[in-house]
């Protein structure tokens, strides 16, 4: 009988992109982020008038329809309407040509890196679309403890976050040995 060869563990990285041809995951991932996180707007905004909310899990979870003119917790949301437009197409334009950038370099290290920088430029689209298409980004996951709530989000910018810590695990996990 031949010995079973160990199977490799989670953070591996024999998980490699380019030998594996992991470029059409990274477009996949990408396509899936951007057409959940639109589907879930378009449904939010067929469903919901403009602040309505629903209880999903009571004390701690609603769906809740928001617009937001400015970045993360709304951080610019008060200055003139082009110039934060601007700004924030810009951005995103600058950070999606980054993102291809990294990609051609981290890529080829592990498909961890190409799983995380396919979700942030997932999330970066998905956002992008609603800043080109509505002037705003539409959020809606609203958590909560009691009246405390955390700033209401959506699934471009859960992907984000997602996308971030994989690439921050990765590197703390592999790249400190």
């Amino acid at each position: 009988t031949r010995p079973c060869a160990p199977a490799a563990p989670v953070w591996s990285d024999s998980w490699r992109p380019e030998r594996d041809g992991f470029m059409g995951v990274f477009l996949l991932v990408i396509l899936v982020v951007v057409g959940l996180d639109q589907a879930s707007k378009l449904w939010i905004v067929h469903h919901f008038t403009l602040y309505d909310s629903q209880a999903v899990i009571p004390g701690f979870f609603n769906l809740t329809y928001l617009t937001n003119n400015g970045a993360a917790f709304s951080i610019l949301a008060g200055q003139p309407a082009l110039w934060r437009q601007t700004f924030f197409i810009g951005a995103a334009s600058v950070a999606l040509v980054l993102i291809l950038i990294a990609r051609r370099g981290y890529a080829s290290q592990s498909g961890w890196y190409n799983l995380a920088l396919a979700l942030i430029a997932g999330g970066a689209i998905g956002n992008l679309i609603d800043r080109i298409r509505l002037g705003h980004v539409i959020d809606f996951l609203d958590f909560h403890v009691g009246a405390s709530h955390w700033p209401a989000f959506n699934v471009a910018d859960s992907a984000i976050t997602v996308g971030v810590v994989l690439f921050i695990l990765r590197n703390l996990v592999f790249d400190r040995r």
